[in-house]
Parts: structure tokens; sequence; C-alpha cells
């Protein structure tokens, strides 16, 4: 029987084979291309250039997530109940103290980054802290220290990285695929799959992005009643926080999918359009986030 713990690695293994499947994908299509204009540079231009954002982002993508959502650091005496509740929660949770930052932000949202759990960080909007009660706010501290101890975090980071750099590979390939290249008379299927490639690859790229996000909203859920014991808090923070429909002032799409809900307020909202929005979302419903947790038996 799968436990909680087996999901973990479950799907641990599926983002990995995800990401090599695409990365793998995306090196053929550039050899595709380089083939087709006859000029094998763009291969390993292409694989030098996701190589180092790998690199960077693995050292700078903590400090990078920080600088963009203007979060600031917090001691003890500035916000005591905050972080006493991420201090016991690490303890309970077996984990190192992570630093504890502020968002000076009306809009009620949190988030983890770091790329382990010795360089961690979770933080907290000033609307989160107002409109939230301890257990509310235990719930939701959870939420971000299971996303710590379940250490997907450097894994959305390179699903983020792997996402903008098929973007840019994507407008570097369509540039060398028509403008240079003595080789035109070779087979034109090289030239169809290299156009399908560099229109589906970024398209691709955002949605695994999407899909691991969403997973690991619900994993994390779990773990994160699993650790106060008390689905009810993480539950009714959702509710709250889903309900006040309020955009973050500082938003951007490269850092939506860390917050514990969408930072641009969509949360909640209906359309006739739901359905095809919904495959973009960042987010799973939240509705049905708080009917999990709700069906927990802890």
């Amino acid at each position: 029987m799968a436990t909680l713990y087996t999901q973990q690695d479950s799907n641990r293994f599926k983002t990995l084979m995800l990401m090599t499947s695409f990365l793998v994908a995306v090196i053929a299509i550039g050899y595709a291309v380089s083939w087709y204009v006859g000029n094998p540079f763009i291969v390993y231009i292409a694989v030098a250039f996701a190589i180092g954002m790998n690199i960077f982002s693995y050292w700078f993508s903590d400090k990078l997530v920080l600088r963009m959502t203007g979060a600031q650091p917090v001691t003890k005496a500035q916000a005591p109940e905050l972080y006493n509740i991420v201090e016991n929660l690490a303890i309970t949770a077996g984990l190192p103290m992570p630093k504890v930052y502020i968002v000076n932000d009306p809009a009620p949202n949190a988030f983890a980054t770091g790329r382990d759990p010795e360089h961690a960080v979770v933080a907290a909007t000033t609307g989160l802290l107002a409109v939230l009660n301890r257990n509310e706010l235990e719930g939701v501290m959870a939420h971000e220290m299971a996303h710590i101890g379940n250490r997907d975090m450097l894994v959305m980071t390179v699903a983020v990285v792997l996402a903008g750099f098929v973007a840019i590979l994507a407008d570097f390939l369509s540039r060398a695929l028509f403008m240079g290249g003595d080789n035109r008379d070779r087979s034109p299927i090289f030239l169809i799959l290299g156009i399908a490639g560099i229109i589906l690859a970024p398209i691709a790229a955002q949605l695994i992005q999407l899909a691991i996000s969403r997973k690991r909203e619900y994993l994390a859920d779990a773990t994160g009643a699993l650790l106060t014991r008390y689905p009810e808090g993480l539950a009714s923070a959702l509710e709250k926080i889903s309900s006040a429909h309020m955009p973050m002032q500082r938003t951007s799409h490269a850092t939506a999918h860390l917050f514990i809900s969408d930072p641009y307020g969509g949360e909640g909202r209906r359309s006739i359009g739901q359905r095809i929005s919904a495959l973009f979302a960042t987010h799973p419903p939240a509705e049905e986030r708080i009917r999990l947790l709700r069906s927990m038996n802890v």
C-alpha cells in the first residue's frame, strides 16, 4: 500500500524522468536544426548555456526570489509568533531552522525557497499575519516547511530554469533556422520538425512546470497536516486566503508557483474559460485542497 513517503519518492522519480526526457527532446530539436543549417555549434552552445543556467539557479535562486518578492528578514523580537511557530515546526520535523522573512503586502500569502534544508527560507506576507489565527498560521507554515522537508524546492527551481531556457532556445533556434546555412536542399522533414519543436517546446515546458507545481502543492498540504496533526488549521487558512481575491503588489510568473496560493488573486474566480485557464494554473483549486484536507484522518 502506498504511503505518503513512497508517494514522495514516486513524485521525485517522475519529475526527474519528465525533466530528463524533455531535456533530451530539446537537444534533439537543436540537433535537427543544426543539421539542417549545417552548423553543429548550435547544439554545443545550447547545451553549454543550459548547464550554465542550472548552475547559476542552484546557487542564487533563493536570493533572486527574495529580491523579486521584496521579502525582508525578521528576528524573533520583530515577529515573535511567526518565529516561534516556525521554530517549533522545524524541531518537530527534524529540520534546520530556516531563515524567516516577511513581505510587506496586504494580500495573504506565503512561500518557501532555498536549494536545500540548510539554506532554506520561509516567508509570509503582512496580510497573512493579519487575517490568520495561530492554528491557521501554523498550518500554512507547516505547508511551507513540508516543501523544505520534501526537498522539492530545487526541483521546482530547475523546472523554472528549464522553462525559461527553452523559451530562449526556441528564439535562438528560430533565428538560426531562417537566417543561415548552405544546406537548404536537405530533407524538408527536418525543417518541419524544427519548426514544430520551436513552437511546441516552450508550451510543453510551461505545462511541465505547472503540472509539477500542482503535484507538490497536494503533497505539501498532506505533509503539513501530518506535521501539525490538525488538517483543519490549513484548510481554514486556505479558505481565508482563497476568498481574499487580492493580487500581490509585486508578482511574477517566474515565482508564482512558489506561493501557497495564486499571487495574482485568481483563486476562486469563475469564468467561461475556467477549464482552459485551469490547465495553466500554478495551483490546484482551493476547494479541492480543502476537501482533501478535511477528509484526512490524522
